[in-house]
This record gives C-alpha cells, sequence and structure tokens, in this order.
C-alpha cells in the first residue's frame, strides 16, 4: 500500500510527545549531523584524488615525445572519458552529501527549541558596511553568506564540463568520409552509461519509495564439535 504523507503533527507526535525521545533525537541528530560532514570532505578528498591522478596523467600524456600520435590519441580519450566519470561521480556524491546533511540540520531545527532555544537558527551576520573604504575592506576581508558545500558542487561540475571539452579535443576531427572508429564509441559510450546510472539507479531508496520494505533475514549458528 502507498504511504500516506508524513505531516507537522506526526512529526510532533513522534518526538515531541516523550521528553526523553525528544532529548535523544535532538543528541543524535546533531552527531549525524557531524558525521554526515566528516564523510562530506572525505568523500571530496577522495574524488580529488582520483581526478587529480587522471588529469595529471592526461597532461604527462600531451607532453609524451615517445608516444605515437594515434596512442596520444586513443589513452587521451580513455583518461577523458575517466576523468568525466569520476568527475560526475563526484558531482553526485556531493549532491546526495548535501542532502543528508541538510535532512539532520532541519531536525536539529525542529528539535532544538526546549534544549538550547533556537541556537542553530538563528543567524548573527555582521552589520552591513558603510561608505566606501568600509565596503572594499568587507570586500577583501569581510565574510559572506556562501556555502562552502555547494561551492564545492560547482566546482564538481565545472571539472565535468572541463573534461568534456578535454574529450572533444582528444577525438579526432569529425569528417563524413572518416571511418567510426569503434574504439572510441564504445569507451564513450560506457562512460555515459555510468553516468546515466549515477541519476537513474543511484538514488536513495529512502526518498518517495511508494512501499514498505519487507527483508528475508538468516542466522547462522555456531557450535563447537565435540567430536
Amino acid at each position: 500500500m502507498p504511504k500516506s504523507k508524513y505531516k507537522q503533527y506526526n512529526y510532533e507526535h513522534d518526538f515531541h510527545s516523550d521528553p526523553k525521545i525528544r532529548a535523544k533525537a535532538h543528541e543524535y541528530a546533531l552527531d549525524i549531523r557531524k558525521f554526515e560532514i566528516e564523510l562530506y570532505w572525505k568523500r571530496a578528498t577522495y574524488f580529488w584524488v582520483f581526478v587529480g591522478a587522471t588529469l595529471g596523467g592526461f597532461v604527462a600524456i600531451q607532453a609524451s615525445n615517445t608516444l605515437t600520435t594515434q596512442s596520444k590519441q586513443d589513452i587521451s580519450v580513455v583518461l577523458s572519458c575517466l576523468g568525466f566519470v569520476f568527475s560526475v561521480a563526484w558531482l553526485c556524491t556531493n549532491r546526495g552529501s548535501k542532502y543528508w546533511q541538510e535532512n539532520w540540520e532541519k531536525h536539529v531545527d525542529m528539535l532544538e527549541d526546549k534544549f538550547t532555544g533556537p541556537l542553530y537558527k538563528v543567524i548573527l551576520p555582521r552589520s552591513k558596511p558603510k561608505g566606501c573604504m568600509e565596503k572594499v575592506e568587507h570586500f577583501i576581508t569581510g565574510s559572506s553568506p556562501l556555502s562552502v558545500s555547494k561551492i564545492n558542487q560547482i566546482i564538481s561540475l565545472y571539472i565535468s564540463v572541463l573534461w568534456l571539452a578535454l574529450l572533444l579535443y582528444s577525438l579526432p576531427k569529425f569528417s563524413c568520409q572518416a571511418d567510426i572508429n569503434p574504439f572510441y564509441c564504445g569507451v564513450i559510450f560506457i562512460s555515459l552509461l555510468a553516468c546515466i546510472t549515477f541519476f537513474w539507479l543511484g538514488r536513495t531508496n529512502r526518498e518517495d519509495c511508494p512501499n514498505d520494505f519487507s527483508y528475508q533475514a538468516t542466522i547462522r549458528t555456531t557450535k563447537i564439535n565435540d567430536d
């Protein structure tokens, strides 16, 4: 059966009716949010390593004098496809991490009032600068309500587009009379299929799920043989 929508009164009944449950939920929401932020930057580092290594390999191939022109082209196409897939995966991972981070931030928003007051919800920005000098100083050294995670997402999108441009650069010039290279077509097709799969099958099952899950469980038995 389809699930009914979870509304505000459901949330208040589940978490606000019992002070102990609310306190535990608030504690767990803070801890899991902190954990999600730590995972976010660990994942970012993971993808930076792969993308950086692939880009370094691409530059090294382009600068090499020992390879033939055809070998350079073949390897460049493969590295461009690899870098593109890694970059799109990084973009998807950033978005997924941001989704769950915001999820727990919203829980903190809704649970914190009776424990810390609206501490997390109240924003205390600087006063707006007045005068030309203050505006210049604020532009250079002042704070700004920019999202670090959103900037990281924009960077991953930029790197994805950059790899796409490098792929087009690596491919031979298009000509109606030229033979289609099946190797290039295969590598590009697999890369595009992988990226489509990220968005198609990479979505979490916990969102907008029409049915409840049921699982089959098994338990192993362990004992010492007396023989």
